[in-house]
């Protein structure tokens, strides 16, 4: 099992954030770069504000979980940064909204 390649700096989020598209779901939000690279590389950032570290890691956990099963459909050579939409309640993260949103928006920035 390969491990997912993520974005690690500041200033590689900052890039992406800044020259990136973006799209809004219902519980995430995802901002799309080209890279020069022939694999995906995704970023993920959830807001310390919005809640504790359990509830943060467990959000994190089910968006690279999403990421994982769809990742081989994918278009190859995009820096991806999936956010958590400050609006929604952290505790009610939902493994198959979070699904349905994932979808929605890689499908809306043509990446399958």
């Amino acid at each position: 099992m390969r491990k997912i390649k993520t974005l690690k700096k500041n200033y590689e989020f900052k890039n992406v954030l800044t020259k990136g598209k973006f799209y809004i779901g219902k519980q995430i939000s995802i901002y799309v770069l080209k890279n020069n690279k022939k694999i995906n590389v995704i970023g993920i950032a959830v807001s310390t504000k919005e809640c504790g570290a359990v509830i943060r890691n467990r959000i994190k956990r089910l968006i690279r979980e999403n990421y994982r099963i769809i990742k081989n459909e994918l278009k190859q050579g995009y820096d991806i940064v999936f956010l958590w939409n400050k609006k929604t309640i952290p505790k009610n993260a939902d493994y198959h909204v979070i699904q349905s949103d994932m979808l929605k928006l890689l499908k809306k920035a043509e990446l399958f």
